[in-house]
């Protein structure tokens, strides 16, 4: 077994729970760690025998187009697309982090992560 990491995948989206952010918008992080069986591409050096980070990552951005008022609904949904959409994965982890959100005090940003197995 062994890991893919993707990591600091940066968004401009409009999620949030208040009017103001879905309007404004603001800037969020993705992070996401896929556990995958790598005997098989380690050995032939094809990208058909592998879990394909490009494909990982263009599911992780078509459901940061989609707006969420929550956090949980956005990694939720980010995990039912990659095991729906892809084969391979043994369980995957995706962490979403809002940027500067509007807690009424300086904040670097707030998170959830998610874990899934097939």
């Amino acid at each position: 077994m062994g890991y893919i990491n993707i990591e600091g995948m940066e968004f401009y989206s409009f999620h949030g729970h208040y009017p103001e952010e879905q309007i404004v918008g603001n800037r969020f992080l993705v992070d996401l760690t896929i556990e995958t069986d790598m005997s098989r591409p380690s050995q032939t050096d094809n990208l058909n025998d592998a879990v394909d980070y490009q494909k990982a990552y263009e599911i992780v951005r078509t459901q940061m187009d989609r707006r969420s008022n929550l956090l949980e609904n956005i990694a939720s949904r980010i995990l039912d697309a990659l095991f729906s959409e892809m084969t391979g994965i043994v369980s995957a982890t995706v962490k979403v982090s809002k940027i500067n959100p509007p807690l009424g005090g300086k904040t670097a940003s707030v998170s959830v992560k998610l874990t899934r197995k097939a």
